[in-house]
């Protein structure tokens, strides 16, 4: 992420960069400034870097509409920063740490139109979306969007540390040689584990395993937010799944002491579980590709016992 903001703003030489509330973007002083979210990214470790600028991200759970990010977007244009002083857009086409919301395919054909406006970059960050995570290789293709750049990592090498920008060449080349690098870059042993995950995603066709496994997700989900009203959403792209917990049904009531307890429940029943969200109150299942079924059904298994918990004992100290 830090090297492409600095491609950006070297292609572009400008210097504003847009970016989501919610959205994650990395734990380096660049990067966190561009995070929508306080706690624990961003508390004490400011100032953030100068002229980064949020907009709403899309929450339909929450009633934010594409309509509302688009007018906050005009909004900014005119009372903060002019169009010809950014660089780029930068959105997760899945907010991350966010909580899995996915971005309507509408937003992210108008931001590339405004992109192509006012000549500013846009650029994805399909660091967890990205490698088959959604059922496709890039969560953007479900829109139909070609960004000018993306950043990938995660699952590019399987655990083996790896992480890229990709783009197109007038962008990417912008920077003058020595310009971009690190003490990894080019690691023989990282890119070889690339070449062998993108063999293996061929061979056992793991982007058909992804929409499986999001099908099977929230089918069991959506099962469990009939029988309980903490279950307040269900939502997925292929297998990105999360369900966001609330008091009493109410989307406006995020539950996020449920939520820890629920990862404490989960652990004592022998499953590893990682809340999210700008409230705490979001679970996201991030199974891997390769995962086996009996697996994932012991898996989702143990889950709904830990919901069980921490339901009936939600229930039983409100009823005191």
């Amino acid at each position: 992420m830090e090297n492409a903001l600095k491609i950006a703003r070297f292609h572009t030489r400008r210097s504003g960069v847009i970016a989501f509330s919610g959205g994650f973007h990395g734990r380096t002083l660049a990067c966190v400034s561009l995070t929508g979210k306080v706690q624990p990214y961003k508390a004490g470790f400011g100032p953030m870097l100068p002229e980064v600028y949020h907009l709403p991200f899309p929450m339909p759970y929450h009633g934010v509409t594409v309509e509302h990010s688009l007018h906050a977007l005009e909004q900014l244009f005119k009372a903060d920063v002019e169009p010809a002083r950014v660089a780029a857009i930068i959105i997760e086409p899945v907010l991350g740490e966010g909580g899995f919301y996915a971005a309507p395919a509408e937003l992210l054909r108008r931001l590339r139109s405004v992109c192509d406006t006012h000549g500013i970059v846009l650029i994805a960050d399909e660091i967890q979306s990205g490698f088959g995570r959604t059922g496709r290789m890039f969560a953007i293709e479900h829109a139909g969007v070609e960004p000018d750049l993306i950043t990938i990592a995660k699952s590019v090498a399987g655990g083996v540390p790896l992480a890229a920008v990709t783009g197109k060449a007038e962008i990417m080349d912008s920077p003058l040689p020595g310009g971009l690098g690190g003490t990894f870059a080019g690691s023989p042993l990282g890119c070889a584990a690339g070449l062998a995950v993108l063999e293996v995603m061929r061979e056992e066709q793991l982007l058909q395993r992804a929409q499986d496994i999001g099908r099977f997700m929230s089918s069991r989900l959506k099962g469990l937010q009939v029988r309980f009203p903490c279950v307040g959403d269900v939502r997925s792209l292929g297998a990105m799944v999360a369900v966001e917990l609330v008091k009493n049904g109410r989307a406006d009531a995020p539950d996020a002491e449920l939520t820890k307890a629920l990862v404490q429940a989960a652990a004592r029943q022998g499953l590893v579980i990682l809340s999210c969200g700008i409230y705490a109150n979001v679970i996201r299942f991030l199974a891997p590709l390769t995962i086996p079924d009996a697996l994932l059904k012991e898996g989702f298994h143990l889950f709904e016992l830990a919901l069980e918990e921490v339901a009936s004992g939600a229930k039983a100290k409100a009823a005191v």
